[in-house]
């Protein structure tokens, strides 16, 4: 009890230290320009400009690809460590893929700068492999096991009755996956991806390596981005503290934080939903 107290305590103080710092930053900016302006450009020599607009068009075009990337994979992975895999190779891969989870994000940097970067301007002919597709490709990887493994738990956690049930009726194993079990995991699935949403949302060293590092906002998947994280751990180190920009940074942070315990918020949700 006293732990989970700390806890919310915590996570309050963190809110109230992000919004307090934010409001500082408003005394200069207004909050249409900030929200709804599509420049962002504090260190202007001319007139600085704060609008975030290109900055969470990054965040979504990458965070985006990434879940469209991960997902898939992780319920296909899921729907064979669970229903198809013998016992002993469960045993080795649903370890394994949970110890990718420990790479660290750097590492997946360097080898997206080393591989994915060169193999995706080749593949598509591009001057430059550092765009959306290849941040988000990168950060899907690094979401992977969080979605394959919630994912398995959900279907491993459907009772078997089920199974034999649709089998005793003359439905095929294929037949039984999709139409008894994935339905009947479907809370436990929809958790599973919005909990990898949430580690998507939140990855920094992957895009600060690999997103191109582009304050314009992205065209398309072959763009060079700047998502909202990246953003925060360049320009932090170059900033007055105490001045509007440093303020604007927390303001930043505070809709990071907003956006990741809404959806960390949703996957909790679910998963209790779930065992109702």
């Amino acid at each position: 009890m006293c732990t989970a107290f700390l806890t919310v305590l915590l996570l309050i103080g963190i809110f109230l230290f992000l919004f307090l710092s934010s409001l500082r930053a408003f005394r200069e900016i207004t909050p249409s320009e900030f929200l709804l302006g599509n420049s962002w450009n504090p260190v202007s020599y001319h007139r600085a400009s704060w609008g975030i607009g290109s900055l969470l068009q990054g965040t979504l075009l990458v965070s985006t690809t990434a879940l469209l990337f991960a997902a898939p994979l992780g319920l296909f992975t899921a729907i064979y460590l669970s229903e198809i895999a013998r016992p002993l190779v469960r045993e080795i891969l649903k370890p394994t893929i949970e110890m990718i989870a420990g790479i660290p994000s750097v590492v997946l940097g360097l080898l997206g700068l080393l591989f994915f970067a060169p193999l995706i301007a080749k593949t598509f002919h591009l001057s430059n492999g550092l765009n959306a597709l290849t941040a988000g490709i990168l950060v899907g990887i690094a979401a992977l096991p969080t979605i394959a493994s919630v994912c398995e738990d959900a279907l491993s956690g459907v009772t078997r009755r089920y199974r034999e049930a649709s089998l005793a009726l003359g439905a095929t194993r294929w037949a039984t996956i999709r139409r008894v079990v994935l339905p009947a995991a479907h809370h436990g699935i929809a958790a599973a991806i919005m909990l990898g949403l949430g580690r998507i949302i939140g990855e920094t060293m992957i895009v600060l390596m690999v997103a191109g590092n582009s304050l314009a906002p992205p065209r398309s998947l072959f763009s060079p981005a700047r998502p909202i994280t990246a953003t925060i751990a360049i320009e932090i180190k170059e900033t007055i503290i105490g001045s509007t920009h440093w303020h604007s940074l927390f303001a930043l942070g505070l809709i990071l934080f907003l956006l990741t315990f809404l959806v960390n918020f949703v996957a909790d949700f679910l998963i209790h939903r779930r065992t109702l």
